[in-house]
């Protein structure tokens, strides 16, 4: 993967360059963003840099470092994508190329290590590399089992980085979702802070606060940020050739998260918004029978369903509020504009603002598994209480 290939992140691609050119890459960095931000993409992009046949050190000196000695005369601003380590950096199967991840334990008395499902892992990353946790679990039949990095990963792990390179010079290990790690994660910990020559560690993670402390204070630290609504746009048409209007639509709900912006694209057939209308004349019409109706088919949708439904709304409101503050909505079709302008004849921009925050409070919690019936009751309540002075009903 060149990083010419990953959408937007300018600014951190230019970052990582310059700290190859100039040796200031550390041992270990630490990739730290949000969820569907790339970064992972953006981990196998540097490490293919490094490997990359035409940026070898061997172009001036082949003892040369890029840890803080000898650069090569000049480096590419990419890895040139044609030579035979890039071929096999972009296959995911480059020799000096090592990834960990989590992993679970299929049947009882097995010690599971990456390898195990690297198979798996690779045809993951390939169709989906911004995906989650959650994703990768479900995709090797985790169902309900935790995913861990245990101390048998750790242990294969110190094996392979102690053995010498096969071809690059560099040996470098991908571990994403450094959250996973537990505490059996303190026995690399002398590895990281003095591994063998030209070894680097790029943690891959979304949470700092569930990093091992041990881990984090022996990392250089580089943040992504979201991503820009114009480079998911752009990742839609150009990637998933979705036509501009409805990528204009798609990047707008999804907040700078790739994944996101899938869900949304293969989801597209889903009527949110009849949904939401059922909901709001439940709330402020029909009553609690219609509510309960209402709660009890909206609590069988899966997980992911009941998240794309709350960002919709969420989505209509963000509408509301810029058309009170501005007068004008760019880019938004017809049925959401006057859906958005119901919702600003039904309640107030203050109101609209505070059902937002409820309903981001509602997506924190149904990613955490949250009880989908009390969830959604107890938000029908809370949006009762908000606008109930107002009665506009959502009609067709």
């Amino acid at each position: 993967m060149q990083f010419s290939e990953i959408f937007g992140h300018t600014a951190e691609k230019e970052k990582l360059v310059s700290l190859v050119a100039n040796n200031r890459l550390s041992h270990a960095l630490l990739f730290l963003s949000k969820e569907g931000s790339g970064a992972l993409e953006l981990a196998i992009a540097l490490a293919q840099y490094i490997v990359c046949e035409r940026n070898k050190p061997g172009n001036k000196s082949s003892e040369a470092s890029l840890f803080g000695e000898e650069a090569p005369s000049t480096f590419l601003n990419d890895a040139c994508g044609n030579c035979a380590s890039c071929r096999r950096a972009s296959g995911l199967i480059h020799p000096d190329i090592h990834f960990s991840f989590p992993t679970i334990i299929k049947t009882s008395g097995e010690k599971p290590v990456s390898s195990d499902f690297i198979t798996e892992w690779r045809s993951f990353v390939q169709q989906t590399p911004f995906g989650n946790a959650y994703d990768w679990l479900q995709s090797i039949g985790a169902e309900n089992k935790q995913g861990n990095i245990t101390v048998h990963e750790c242990e294969d792990i110190l094996r392979k980085l102690s053995l010498k390179s096969f071809e690059s010079g560099y040996k470098i290990l991908i571990q994403w979702m450094p959250e996973y790690l537990g505490a059996s994660g303190n026995k690399l910990l002398k590895l990281i802070e003095e591994p063998p020559a030209n070894t680097l560690f790029i943690f891959v993670a979304e949470d700092e606060s569930k990093i091992l402390p041990t881990i984090l204070s022996r990392t250089q630290l580089v943040k992504f940020n979201r991503l820009e609504s114009r480079d998911v746009q752009d990742w839609l048409i150009t990637k998933q050739a979705v036509p501009k209007e409805k990528a204009i639509q798609i990047a707008s709900m999804a907040n700078g998260n790739l994944r996101e912006a899938f869900q949304l694209l293969h989801q597209a057939d889903e009527d949110w918004q009849e949904m939401l209308r059922e909901w709001l004349n439940a709330i402020l019409k029909n009553g609690p029978p219609a509510q309960i109706k209402w709660v009890d088919e909206t609590s069988k949708l899966g997980r992911e369903k009941q998240k794309q439904f709350v960002a919709y709304f969420i989505h209509l409101l963000s509408i509301a509020v810029h058309l009170a503050n501005q007068g004008t909505a760019p880019d938004v079709d017809e049925k959401e504009l006057d859906f958005a302008n119901r919702l600003l004849r039904l309640a107030a921009t203050e109101q609209l603002e505070a059902i937002v925050h409820q309903l981001d409070k509602a997506i924190y919690q149904i990613e955490r598994n949250a009880n989908a019936k009390m969830l959604f009751m107890a938000l029908t309540i809370k949006i009762y209480h908000i606008i109930r002075d107002k009665t506009v009903i959502l009609a067709n």
